[in-house]
């Protein structure tokens, strides 16, 4: 069973980047500017200065990835207040907080937001006509399993 939410506009949007990706996401979010400025971003803590210097954008910036940023953006997730994760993650090079970003990933499905992990995925995305109109999304129901007998 699910329920419907709404993910309208503006829309609320995570975007983080490992280190040897932040080059592509500034790259891409300069392309796409225009058709992102006008929602609300959220961003960890690195990649978040680094998209408002470069391109003025005003974002709200989370703790640094292994700081618990991307623990923050999962939680926002879980809570519905992010409704769009951009994450340029790089599957070259381990991560120190590697059981983070698994369970940002995880949370992400689990709660069915819509999420890019590269710039052919993000181009996708954000070119989608569900990304500038209404997208009703399936949200799990999660009662019975909260309401389980322990």
């Amino acid at each position: 069973m699910h329920n419907i939410s709404i993910i309208g506009n503006p829309k609320t949007i995570a975007l983080v980047a490992h280190d040897h990706k932040k080059v592509d996401m500034l790259a891409w979010i300069r392309e796409n500017r225009e058709k992102l400025i006008s929602h609300k971003l959220f961003a960890t803590g690195t990649t978040g200065k680094l998209i408002e210097k470069e391109l003025g954008i005003e974002v709200t910036k989370l703790q640094s990835g292994p700081l618990g940023g991307d623990q923050q953006i999962g939680a926002l997730i879980a809570e519905n207040k992010i409704e769009i994760l951009f994450f340029f993650w790089d599957p070259l090079e381990p991560q120190p907080h590697d059981p983070d970003v698994k369970a940002l990933l995880r949370l992400a499905v689990v709660w069915n937001i819509p999420v890019a992990s590269n710039i052919a995925s993000a181009d996708f995305l954000i070119n989608s006509n569900f990304f500038e109109n209404d997208y009703p999304r399936k949200m799990p129901d999660f009662k019975k399993y909260i309401e389980r007998k322990i």
